[in-house]
């Protein structure tokens, strides 16, 4: 949100602007004699969201220390809360919160929400951990405003999806306009996914939701906490606690030593814990600058409430992301050299005081009416003004890097988020990656800590898999902001540390064009025909590996490694749904099994699949049953069909086991024919908890999954006695 709620009343049955402040309890007398109510408003207080304001007054943002604050809530701490000195995780956060102007060196961008994603996931596994963040409370105002479909499809399996696609517009359109006159003005942000397009929503308020689920599993953000020093020691196995972390309240100053199975640096551009591991950060810091506005704009121009660029030959670039309540995020591109506009205007405001400081534009004196005055340039000859109070400013510098490695040596401690890599904002790739960082790490390593899976063999998939796609992101992201900003600045190159992977797709390289529409165009039409899923989250294959065997001999057409296809089932005679409906938890495994109409050959094959998960040789029984496996059998038979199909010749079993459903749409659009399933042979598609397929086979082939889940899960009848809990509780 861009400033506090304004009071509203539902009188009428609908939103209307309301009085005073509704949400503050009143006592009233009852029968002569007042009765207080128990519960008791918690405090508010009213923070500027920016330290840079234009004429038009202040901007303000409600808080609620008490909710949100976490340890810095200066009202106390919950009974509940006992944090202990040996937890499985500890997640260090963000760094200090510089909240208002953003530091152009890429060593200081700020950490994102990947810890608090990373411990959303571990709490709903029951993995004991603790979190800790520099900041005294969550983002106010401002940084990133824009999830993909994706990163909703993994919200939904932790069940927070609702509250973030409600909440803001979706981007399904997209306008282009070149000097002036209209590039292109068209539909975009199309997917499969059941959330389709690109949603509106600021990353303070992500992280307010974060945290008020976390206070619901009990666990409170450590706030105005950073690590001083830690150190890995021998790995002792399992149930061992290596490494030893020095902490340090920032506020009260006081130091406390904990030890943890595992380390997770979701710290920053200036990780701390990057820089200790001595792990280089490639890439490279151009010479692109934007300065950020979000406001509310009077324009002329057509387009002004639409996503998209205006971008002028001569003066640079501006991105436009239409906010909630009419308010816009504008990125305009700063030329800061001696020769640049905002140097000409000083020039002639003051010839003496610029040439006293050396004619050189500092960014960081930019102010918000010289941006407005640079965007003016580059609409023309369109005009903007401002309409209401700023409610957040900043100048930020583009830097495209990514760390060497993800992961230490052992895989005890791992990066995550802006710490392990950054970019420019074209995509929204900054939040919407570092949740699927979290995504596959949290899985891993929960699974890791609570002695479920071999961490020889699991852990080094995340680098493998997150570095790959960070650098296919400098690629995209980098060519595109190159195309808004007439930049021939060369893209960050990481083949010399990558040769042992899979080639990156051709990166797209523009020439700056002006005056020539067809070559932009063209550029266009080519970089959404190639990158159009993968800007949207669903294009994200990961490489061979011990998770994702080679697809030779899949059962079905999907390949593995990539993203599981959603299509649309029925659960029972009165709820329809998606796929990924029956797919949810923070580390179940999903076996997918796909069973035609359960009757001719597939039958057979059934009373195998059936004796399989039942005898206690099997992967099933051996890897922890219905424990750890959540198996979903996928039928083309109705409800009352499959009711009786399945009380017979043993399928009782699956009935018990399996959560059914109901794959009763057309053939054209049904799941069976999504996934491109043999209705002879079937299909066992092994979906991760992070919804990427891990391997299939036919369902006849189930004795393969005995060696495929061998590799990288523990038995159950060897997995060492755990301490569960979170947060440190035992």
């Amino acid at each position: 949100m861009a400033k506090s709620l304004s009071p509203s009343t539902f009188q009428n049955g609908y939103r209307q602007a309301g009085k005073g402040t509704p949400w503050v309890i009143e006592s009233k007398e009852i029968g002569g004699d007042e009765d207080e109510s128990h519960w008791i408003t918690p405090p508010s207080s009213e923070v500027l969201s920016s330290s840079v304001h234009n004429s038009l007054g202040l901007n303000t943002m409600r808080t609620w220390p008490t909710i949100y604050d976490g340890t810095s809530s200066p009202h106390g701490l919950p009974k509940w809360w006992k944090p202990t000195n040996e937890v499985d995780v500890l997640i260090c956060g963000g760094e200090l919160q510089r909240l208002f102007r953003q530091i152009s060196d890429p060593d200081t961008i700020l950490a994102g929400p990947a810890g608090l994603q990373i411990a959303v996931s571990l709490a709903r596994q029951g993995v004991n951990f603790r979190i800790i963040d520099k900041a005294a409370q969550p983002l106010i105002a401002g940084r990133a405003d824009g999830v993909q479909p994706r990163f909703l499809e993994t919200l939904h399996s932790w069940g927070l999806a609702t509250e973030v696609h409600e909440e803001g517009p979706l981007i399904e359109r997209t306008a282009i306009y070149k000097d002036g006159k209209k590039l292109m003005f068209n539909t975009s942000h199309q997917s499969d996914s059941r959330y389709r397009g690109l949603h509106i929503i600021t990353q303070g308020q992500l992280e307010r939701i974060y945290v008020r689920d976390l206070v619901r599993h009990q666990v409170l953000v450590e706030r105005q906490s950073s690590i001083v020093d830690f150190e890995v020691g021998p790995d002792q196995g399992p149930s061992s606690y290596p490494i030893s972390i020095r902490l340090r309240n920032e506020k009260t100053g006081t130091e406390e030593t904990i030890r943890s199975k595992f380390l997770i640096g979701s710290d920053g551009g200036a990780s701390m814990i990057r820089k200790k591991l001595q792990i280089p950060f490639d890439g490279v810091s151009t010479d692109i600058y934007w300065g950020i506005l979000d406001c509310k704009f009077e324009s002329d121009y057509p387009h002004a409430w639409v996503f998209g660029s205006v971008i002028s030959s001569e003066h640079g670039g501006c991105v436009i992301i239409p906010r909630e309540d009419g308010y816009i995020r504008l990125y305009t591109q700063l030329d800061t050299s001696t020769t640049g506009t905002i140097a000409q205007s000083r020039q002639a405001k003051n010839s003496s005081e610029f040439q006293e400081s050396g004619g050189h534009v500092d960014a960081h004196s930019v102010t918000a009416d010289e941006v407005l005055q640079q965007a003016n340039k580059i609409f023309a000859p369109y005009k903007l003004k401002f309409a209401a109070p700023l409610s957040w400013f900043t100048v930020w510098k583009i830097s495209e890097r990514v760390a060497r490695s993800f992961s230490s040596p052992d895989c005890r401690v791992h990066l995550a988020g802006d710490a392990a890599h950054i970019h420019s904002v074209m995509g929204a790739f900054g939040l919407n990656a570092s949740i699927m960082d979290s995504a596959n790490l949290a899985w891993k390593i929960g699974m890791c800590a609570q002695n479920k899976a071999k961490l020889s063999t699991l852990g080094p998939t995340y680098d493998s898999e997150r570095r790959y796609h960070a650098n296919r992101i400098i690629h995209v992201s980098g060519s595109y902001l190159r195309f808004i900003c007439n930049s021939t600045f060369p893209l960050a190159e990481f083949s010399h540390v990558n040769k042992e992977w899979p080639p990156l797709p051709e990166p797209q390289k523009y020439q700056p064009s002006a005056g020539n529409p067809e070559e932009d165009l063209k550029f266009l039409h080519t970089f959404f025909g190639k990158n159009g899923p993968f800007l949207l989250g669903i294009d994200a294959d990961y490489a061979p590996s011990v998770i994702v065997p080679d697809t030779s001999s899949a059962a079905i057409a999907p390949r593995n490694g990539v993203r599981a296809p959603n299509p649309r089932v029925c659960f029972d005679m009165s709820k329809t749904g998606y796929l990924y409906d029956a797919l949810t938890g923070a580390a179940r495994l999903h076996l997918v099994m796909f069973a035609s109409d359960l009757q001719g050959p597939m039958r057979n094959r059934l009373k195998k699949l059936a004796q399989a998960m039942s005898d206690p040789s099997s992967f099933f029984q051996r890897f922890g049953g219905l424990d750890r496996f959540n198996p979903v059998l996928v039928t083309k038979c109705v409800p009352h069909e499959a009711e009786s199909l399945l009380q017979s010749d043993g399928l009782e079993v699956l009935r018990a086991k399996c959560t059914v459903v109901y794959d009763d749409r057309a053939p054209d659009e049904d799941a069976h024919t999504c996934y491109e399933v043999d209705h002879v042979r079937g299909a066992i598609v092994f979906v991760r908890p992070d919804l990427w397929i891990g391997t299939s086979v036919f369902m006849d082939q189930v004795d393969l999954l005995d060696s495929y889940f061998e590799a990288w899960l523990v038995p159950t009848e060897e997995k060492s006695t755990m301490i569960n809990g979170v947060n440190g509780h035992k």
